[in-house]
């Protein structure tokens, strides 16, 4: 079998214009980078308003082995057969971070016969979206420090400093450094952290915003440092909105590409969806929904993660209602949270498999929760044996949840027509009736404690002595009523990696929380979760090459 950069770099592109003519896009609505790619343009996207919606599918997907179980593949095989039902879709998805990229996750264009194109654009700088935001964050620093350096006339503690530098890789040596040292013109010595550009506060608010005029009012209210008096000190009072929104533009406006079989596909925004909301920009998913009859979009990791962010963080923000959610599962990811080594997957074993399968019945459980209805795929492997699969087919089938086995990875859009068929048929007989986990006026509190017994199963709460301090401070400065984002790991439904399957009366640990005040969330840091990452020991990175026509090779 052919590696994902062969099968891409194989594929005959069409010339980006013609994919927007489809959609009855001009050339002059685009703005090109190159023949392959394009930014919608502010000017189209304000001509969509009165453009009734299409239906919005969202693909999530059970708890994941290390290597990812195929969100993004099932999401454009799914689009990819649409168009062989000939039903015009568009599929939004985020944009992929060179931190797993270089590290041990890969790329995020999809896979096999089911990708996004051109895959090595997409996968390195694409159009820059990840540049201008981390520009945008670090100016912000800069100017903090050098509000401090020149006089400090707001009275800030350096002691409470929040706002944190960010670069667009891993790198676990950024985590916890000193900055100032040298001369007292170099600035005040204080220690100061680094996080992935993915999971900064700007990205966030990229892909939260709906316009400029919002952009500008979310950058505004994000809280940098506290005062000497303990009250919040925002971007906006450092005079910084301004020429972080001009660095935020052009990232501002959502990226058009194709899949292989011509499929157009927004892709806009990467927050992760372990340490921030997971989901593609609500302007590339809303002008999707009006672009098309349906909109095919994603959210990052597992349904504990991604799905409840979408649900709980991006609907209620931007009144979105989705209509169906397709559940993604794979032999191999339940033989793993049945316990098999990752080494070992390959080989059949229906006694992990039953094991592991209650991890889907929870996911299934969770989502009716959401009031949408699902269907549930299994992402084929060639490893699968007939046995195992359908044991998996009998148990969806045992619960009443519509199943489909999905063959777009091997086959691209024809390996996914049963999928699409029958989430056609679930959105013509069934309803959703959306509705999100908890109420705004909940106290936050209450909220993570709602998420981790509802969602994750857990039997009580931890929350450390600086998480409960923090939680009343942000009460008190008026945060009470914003969501949750829950920064927890995406190998287990708890807040430790190496409980798989359906951990349950586990008691989950909140060792910090914080306001991401522009974003318009607060977030709960569980367990060892990192905002930054590293490497592993043998990096992706070690593989990836270049020749002397430009030819990458090694991405996967």
């Amino acid at each position: 079998m052919k590696t994902d950069i062969e099968i891409a770099q194989e594929a005959v592109m069409e010339p980006i214009g013609k994919v927007a003519e489809r959609l009855g896009i001009s050339e002059d609505e685009l703005e090109l980078y190159g023949k392959y790619k394009a930014k919608l343009s502010d000017e189209y996207i304000e001509s969509l308003k009165e453009k009734p919606n299409g239906k919005l599918i969202l693909v999530t997907a059970i708890n994941p082995t290390p290597a990812g179980e195929g969100k993004t593949t099932t999401s454009v095989g799914l689009g990819q057969a649409f168009g062989k039902l000939g039903k015009l879709a568009v599929i939004a998805l985020r944009e992929p971070s060179l931190g797993p990229c270089f590290g041990i996750k890969g790329g995020a264009a999809g896979g096999g016969y089911a990708q996004v194109v051109p895959m090595e654009d997409l996968n390195l700088h694409f159009t820059g979206d990840f540049h201008a935001i981390t520009s945008a964050n670090n100016l912000l620093a800069a100017l903090l420090d050098n509000h401090i350096q020149q006089g400090n006339e707001l009275q800030i503690d350096t002691r409470q400093i929040v706002w944190k530098r960010c670069e667009d890789m891993n790198d676990r040596a950024l985590r916890n450094i000193v900055i100032g040292l040298g001369k007292k013109t170099d600035g005040f010595v204080r220690e100061d952290h680094f996080v992935i550009t993915v999971a900064s506060e700007i990205m966030a608010i990229l892909c939260l915003a709906e316009n400029m005029e919002d952009l500008k009012e979310r950058l505004s209210r994000i809280v940098v440092a506290y005062n000497y008096a303990g009250e919040p000190v925002t971007a906006g009072q450092l005079k910084a909105v301004g020429a972080m929104a001009a660095l935020l533009k052009d990232a501002m406006k959502p990226n058009l590409i194709q899949t292989l079989e011509h499929t157009p596909a927004l892709v806009h925004g990467g927050p992760f969806a372990n340490i921030a909301h997971g989901c593609n920009s609500v302007r590339a998913t809303k002008s999707a929904l009006k672009m098309a009859d349906y909109c095919i979009t994603e959210a990052g990791f597992g349904a504990d993660l991604g799905a409840e962010k979408f649900f709980d963080i991006k609907c209620r923000m931007a009144g979105l209602k989705p209509d169906a959610v397709v559940l993604v599962a794979t032999i191999r990811a339940l033989k793993y949270n049945g316990g098999v080594p990752k080494t070992e997957l390959k080989t059949e074993n229906l006694d992990a498999l039953k094991r592991g399968i209650v991890n889907l019945e929870k996911h299934i459980e969770n989502l009716h929760k959401f009031g949408v209805p699902i269907i549930v795929t299994l992402n084929s492997f060639v490893t699968d044996t007939e046995q195992e699969v359908q044991y998996v087919r009998e148990f969806c089938e045992n619960l009443g949840c519509e199943f489909a086995l999905s063959q777009v990875w091997e086959k691209g859009g024809e390996g996914g027509i049963a999928l699409a068929e029958k989430v056609l048929e679930t959105l013509e007989t069934k309803e959703s009736n959306f509705r999100v986990l908890y109420p705004d006026e909940m106290p936050l509190k209450e909220k993570i404690v709602t998420i981790a017994k509802e969602i994750y199963g857990a039997g009580s709460v931890n929350f450390s002595v600086t998480a409960e301090k923090q939680l009343q401070k942000l009460t008190e400065l008026g945060f009470e009523n914003l969501p949750i984002c829950m920064a927890k790991n995406q190998y287990s439904l708890s807040d430790d990696p190496k409980l798989l399957g359906r951990p349950e009366g586990f008691e989950l640990s909140v060792r910090e929380v914080y306001v991401s005040a522009g974003a318009g969330f607060v977030v709960a840091l569980t367990g060892e979760v990192m905002t930054m990452p590293g490497l592993p020991k043998q990096p992706a990175a070690y593989g990836i090459d270049v020749d002397e026509k430009g030819v990458i090779t090694g991405l996967f």
